[in-house]
């Protein structure tokens, strides 16, 4: 009898996803020269590298590159959608502050849910929106010290951030559109590709050196390509409400192991409102796993 359930492993890889996402920030504290856009060509890049490495080794190369033949329009529209969330976060960021990039962020699960309601007449459970709503007034408490006055330059960086929770939403929708007839991992690495082509004219000259080249692979590896696939993974067995509440574990890891590996210590609000926003997300697990407990333990009635 297994451990863990289908439901429970595809919490566990979708806990494991935004913790991996979670530790850019600190990664590139640590680097030399590098910038925005180059982070952004070198980051794409080397995920382009895992993910096609990881399709070749476990599909073997002729398999692989018939499922990136077969992806049809479904897989390259979640392409589009990664390169869009890779390009313009970063890009906001260099219009807005952190704070202001992420509370738009937030908004991603309330996206994901009205467009599962509209477009896969997916019912979404009270404590869903209870969570989400939760979920987002912790993070506009966390990053509040942080929000700059919206006008000139900041409200363009807050403009260009509301891509990433757009492009979040119709990608999950359309992972869960595709089911289990269509390998979405190869998506991955179109968006991989696409992002790093789009960067490329904008990072040159490059000017990375050789650590920050090794920073950048760690970060194209361990913090792009592997969580994206284990998101897909994931995908498969949550809702997309789920699946956007707990991509929320990024934002809130982030300052931890900034302040763990970059000496820079949280703001009394990111600890309360991170602690608003894992408590929305254990709670609305617990529910999902009771709820489902509840559904197996009742008897099916007999005709």
């Amino acid at each position: 009898m297994p451990i863990l359930n289908t439901h429970q492993r595809a919490i566990l890889l979708m806990v494991c996803a935004p913790t991996l996402w979670s530790m850019a920030g600190v990664v590139t504290r640590h680097l030399d020269a590098a910038h925005s856009f180059e982070i952004t060509f070198w980051r794409s890049f080397f995920s382009a590298v895992f993910v096609a490495g990881a399709l070749f080794w476990q599909q073997g190369a002729q398999r692989a590159a018939d499922a990136l033949r077969s992806l049809g329009w479904i897989g390259i529209l979640s392409g589009m959608m990664w390169c869009v969330m890779f390009v313009c976060f970063m890009i906001a960021l260099t219009k807005t502050t952190v704070a202001n990039t992420l509370v738009v962020l937030s908004i991603s699960p309330l996206l994901t849910a009205f467009l599962a309601w509209l477009l896969l007449k997916q019912a979404i459970p009270a404590r869903t929106w209870a969570a989400i709503a939760a979920a987002a007034i912790g993070m506009i408490w966390m990053f509040k010290p942080g929000i700059t006055d919206i006008n000139g330059t900041h409200l363009t960086g807050m403009l260009i951030a509301v891509a990433v929770p757009v492009a979040a939403a119709i990608n999950l929708i359309a992972l869960k559109k595709a089911g289990q007839s269509i390998d979405l991992m190869p998506a991955v690495l179109l968006g991989s590709v696409f992002s790093a082509g789009l960067m490329l004219p904008l990072a040159w000259p490059l000017q990375a050196s050789l650590h920050d080249i090794a920073l950048m692979a760690v970060l194209g590896f361990f913090q792009l390509g592997l969580p994206c696939m284990l998101m897909v993974k994931a995908a498969k067995s949550l809702s997309a409400p789920e699946v956007s509440l707990l991509a929320l574990l990024e934002v809130l890891l982030g300052p931890i192991w900034a302040w763990l590996g970059a000496g820079e210590v949280p703001a009394r609000e990111t600890l309360l409102g991170g602690g608003l926003v894992m408590a929305a997300l254990v709670f609305n697990e617990i529910a999902a796993l009771r709820s489902s407990a509840n559904r197996r333990a009742s008897p099916v009635p007999s005709s």
